[in-house]
């Protein structure tokens, strides 16, 4: 699945009437991303205090989202993720990705990465249809992925890697998008590879359909490669097979759930004009949210709009979740750990159509990529597979790792005539079925990183 957030925008600059809206279910068995987008028509970003006034939502420039992550110190003794590279895989991509980030680079004085490379390698992307709404919706999450990758690792190559079709969920998986990393790992010097996509584990036939679909993250933990996933933006919840329905029960999602990737949950920030801090951060969980979901579809919910998170079905506990198994059980649980995703404290950024407002785990995992990146800059080394370090950290209480102690991921939603809640998880010191171990101080958190993976 693609999980995405989208909604747009009409009227004159500045205008706050939002068109329809915002979550677009995923046609019948299509991997979904996990992104929301809002457009106001504008000619440049959209600082908080306009999105504040019009939406009635925070929205966030890269320097906020720098600062509250603690950052600059790291740029200032030159860590930068200089020598690495993000791996962003998409379906189709975006036609103008290359423009589109000058324009962002430009509005935000950001450098262009030092290269920036996009390969097709199963196949020619078919041409781009803007009113397809399966390409838009991967267009706006290739330009979530590649800008905000670039905005915590600005020294960072970036190479996008794009499919020339939207996989199919469960039934067949994503066998292209697997091809195409492998022939990444076997082309190219990657070091860490961005996903935010997945599908809900109940879709697929049995374990042996996922098991054929691991070859890319059997290799990437072969060749030291960091793998990263997005969990769902419904909550406890996420998709069935139809694309259109949800399930009455928790579930989550592959590939956040495999154990050989890092599955990338979903907080909320609460930041002012500076990035500074007005509140701690908590659990991702949009779905009471009446100015949200105005703003995704023009309702006032309550609709599922938060971050995944929960126990697999597919796969046993790993050893390296040991020490958190009062909260796992005997599975593996996810996710490992979180960082910005809500509506309420959207991100700009600038597409096929203009500036947009974007939220979901979608834009978690790329930041986190680009954390990643400034470790493995710091480390000189490529880290491969983090998660036995991130569980390290979390039982020393490293004081990189940020615990997250409020807020769940329970959700409520109107289908079929009925009402349901899915009762998830609440955030808590250690470890949570909602935050992980917590989020980050990046500051802190890149060297002790660096010092314990790989």
């Amino acid at each position: 699945m693609r999980y995405g957030r989208l909604a747009a925008a009409i009227g004159g600059i500045g205008a706050a009437v939002l068109a329809v809206a915002g979550y677009q279910a995923p046609h019948h068995g299509q991997p979904t991303a996990h992104t929301r987008h809002a457009r106001l028509i504008k000619t440049g970003p959209t600082t908080t205090a306009e999105c504040e006034q019009e939406l009635g939502i925070a929205c966030y420039t890269p320097a906020q989202i720098q600062r509250a992550y603690d950052l600059p110190a790291l740029y200032a003794r030159g860590i930068t993720g200089k020598g690495t590279t993000i791996v962003v895989v998409d379906s189709f991509g975006s036609p103008t990705i290359e423009h589109d980030l000058g324009v962002f680079d430009r509005s935000f004085g950001l450098a262009d990465p030092p290269s920036f490379r996009v390969i097709a390698p199963e196949g020619a992307i078919p041409a781009y249809d803007p009113a397809n709404s399966d390409m838009s919706g991967w267009a706006g999450e290739t330009t979530l992925d590649v800008e905000w990758a670039h905005v915590i690792a600005p020294g960072a190559s970036i190479l996008l890697v794009e499919t020339p079709v939207s996989e199919t969920e469960g039934v067949q998986g994503f066998p292209q998008i697997v091809a195409a990393e492998q022939y990444v790992l076997r082309h190219y010097h990657a070091t860490v590879i961005s996903q935010s996509f997945g599908a809900t584990e109940e879709t697929f036939p049995d374990k042996g359909s996922v098991e054929a679909l691991r070859g890319a993250n059997i290799a990437a933990q072969k060749d030291r490669v960091t793998m990263l996933a997005a969990l769902g933006d419904s909550g406890a919840t996420d998709l069935r097979l139809d694309g259109t329905t949800f399930y009455t029960r928790p579930v989550t999602s592959w590939e956040a759930s495999d154990p050989l990737v890092t599955g990338v949950g979903g907080t909320e920030l609460h930041l002012d004009a500076n990035g500074n801090r007005t509140a701690q951060d908590s659990a991702w969980n949009d779905t009471y949210n009446s100015a949200v979901s105005e703003f995704l579809s023009g309702g006032l919910g309550p609709d599922p709009d938060a971050s995944g998170g929960g126990r697999s079905i597919l796969f046993p506990r790993p050893w390296y979740q040991y020490g958190v198994r009062a909260q796992t059980s005997g599975a593996r649980g996810t996710p490992d750990i979180s960082m910005s995703a809500a509506c309420a404290g959207a991100v700009d950024t600038y597409g096929p159509s203009g500036w947009s407002q974007t939220c979901g785990d979608s834009e978690a995992t790329p930041l986190f990529a680009g954390i990643v990146a400034l470790a493995a800059q710091e480390a000189g080394r490529s880290l491969g597979l983090i998660n036995p370090a991130l569980y390290r950290m979390a039982a020393a209480h490293d004081p990189g790792i940020v615990p997250v102690t409020s807020g769940n991921n329970t959700v409520t939603f109107l289908q079929n005539g009925h009402e349901y809640t899915v009762r998830g998880y609440r955030a808590q010191a250690g470890y949570s079925l909602v935050t992980g171990v917590g989020t980050i101080d990046a500051r802190l958190f890149v060297p002790e990183l660096a010092a314990l993976a790989g």
